[in-house]
C-alpha cells in the first residue's frame, strides 16, 4: 500500500497560530501535544500568492515547498520549532526528507533518505526530526513516527478528509 506525506509538524498550539493566519491550512492533532498541517493543494497555493516571487526563505530541497513558506516556517518558529517533512512509499521501497526550523532558522537537516537507502543507526529523517521538536518513543512504539500517530492516514489529504 502506498504511503505519502507532506507536512508542517510541530507543538498544537504553535500550529494553531499558523491555521488562524493561513485559513486554507488544516489542523490535526498527534500524539505527544504535537500536530500537523497537512500540505494541501489549498494551504501551498494560499501560501504561494501571499508569499510572491522571491519569498522562499529556501525550500531545503523539498518537492512541494511553494515560495513564501520559508519565510512564514522560519517566523513561526520563533516561538517553538517546527518540522517540515515528506515520505514517499510503496511496496516497503520510497524516500524520507525532513527539516526542522527553530528560532527563525534553519535547525536541523534537511535530512533525506533515498530509496532503497538504509537508515542510519540515529533513525530516519523523519523520526530524527520529531525526536528535535520534543517527541519519544513511547508505548512498545518502533520509532517517533510511529508514537505519534503518523501512520493514522496513507495519504496527505487523508489528514484533512480521515477515511
Amino acid at each position: 500500500m502506498p504511503y505519502e506525506l507532506q507536512a508542517l509538524i510541530g507543538p498544537a498550539e504553535l500550529l494553531a497560530v499558523a491555521v488562524a493566519e493561513v485559513p486554507a491550512a488544516h489542523l490535526s492533532p498527534l500524539a505527544q501535544g504535537l500536530a500537523l498541517i497537512p500540505a494541501t493543494p489549498a494551504f501551498l497555493s494560499a501560501l504561494q500568492l501571499r508569499g510572491g516571487v522571491g519569498a522562499s526563505g529556501g525550500n531545503a530541497g523539498f518537492t512541494w515547498f511553494p515560495d513564501g513558506l520559508g519565510l512564514r516556517v522560519a517566523a513561526w518558529s520563533k516561538a517553538g520549532p517546527i518540522a517540515c517533512v515528506e515520505a514517499d512509499y510503496f511496496g516497503g521501497a520510497g524516500t524520507q526528507r525532513a527539516a526542522v526550523w527553530s528560532d527563525g532558522r534553519l535547525d536541523l537537516g534537511p535530512l533525506t533518505s533515498g530509496e532503497f537507502e538504509p537508515f542510519p543507526p540515529e533513525g530516519s529523517p523523519i523520526s530524527r526530526a520529531l525526536r528535535r521538536i520534543g517527541a519519544r518513543v513511547q508505548g512498545g512504539c518502533a520509532d517517533e513516527f510511529e508514537s505519534v500517530g503518523l501512520p493514522a492516514h496513507s495519504s496527505t489529504v487523508r489528514w484533512v478528509t480521515p477515511g
